[in-house]
């Protein structure tokens, strides 16, 4: 991943206009995270804590830790969210995660910044750190199978989007029963659980 850093006052008004379905996807994660009530959530790439906060609404017992590689974003996030609730930590997504267990890991937009490999890897270290019956929401950009589907600018470079049946199987190869709870376009909702 490259060091370009992410504006959070403009960050909302850029995911909208580039990801057509932006709203859609965050609403999925969201109220797919507050499903089954988990109290310990990890948010990998936490970004401006939007999503995060939308969850934490839906789940007043839980508490979060989020990971970003972005100061600025870290600093938009720690204003969004209640410090009671939350602690936010400097990471990037290839690094060790914080020792867990988490009933809940969540990541939107991030995961794709990965490549096949560092996705795969990702997934494994996940399974290790979620509860037995834990869940990992990943709501991110694919590569869809018609390419008439890709809606949303990449550049290969920072993004490397993978296939949803490649990532189902590296979720699988983690030891994780997957489900894809909603797919549109060139974005994907998947719930993987730790069984």
């Amino acid at each position: 991943m490259s060091d370009f850093e992410w504006d959070p006052e403009t960050y909302l008004a850029l995911m909208a206009e580039e990801i057509p379905d932006y709203p859609r996807l965050q609403t999925e994660v969201a109220a797919t995270a507050a499903t089954g009530a988990p109290t310990s959530i990890l948010d990998l790439g936490i970004g401006s804590g939007l999503t995060a906060q939308r969850v934490l609404e839906a789940l007043p017992e839980a508490k979060l830790l989020g990971v970003d590689a972005s100061s600025e974003m870290l600093a938009a996030a720690e204003a969004t969210l209640d410090p009671e609730r939350t602690r936010l930590q400097s990471g990037r997504l290839e690094e060790p995660l914080p020792v867990g267990p988490f009933d809940l890991v969540m990541s939107m937009l991030a995961v794709h910044h990965l490549d096949g490999p560092g996705k795969a890897d990702l997934f494994a270290r996940i399974a290790s750190v979620l509860e037995t019956g834990g869940r990992f929401v990943l709501g991110d950009l694919v590569v869809p199978a018609d390419p008439a589907d890709v809606v949303t600018p990449i550049d290969w470079i920072d993004d490397t989007p993978s296939s949803l049946d490649e990532q189902l199987t590296w979720l699988a190869d983690a030891g994780l029963t997957t489900r894809v709870h909603w797919q549109h376009r060139d974005l994907a909702l998947v719930v993987a659980q730790k069984d």
